[in-house]
């Protein structure tokens, strides 16, 4: 799903309606910040994991120890 990246611009408004105050001077850090993230992220969604259960299905049991050495 390919999306516009977020402007310096776009990043005081979203701040400002969060009630998150943000220096001018931090407007590009954090839409550079926040772009790369929304890349990665993009690229997990990506991933092919099959039929691979989700980590909370996983359940960690004692384990046994019945080979011969």
């Amino acid at each position: 799903m390919p999306s516009a990246e977020l402007t310096p611009l776009e990043v005081a408004r979203w701040a400002a309606r969060a009630g998150l105050p943000l220096p001018g001077d931090r407007h590009a850090a954090v839409a550079a910040t926040a772009n790369h993230i929304h890349s990665v992220v993009a690229v997990l969604r990506e991933l092919d994991c099959g039929d691979t259960p989700p980590a909370g299905a996983y359940r960690a049991g004692k384990e046994k120890h019945d080979a011969a050495v």
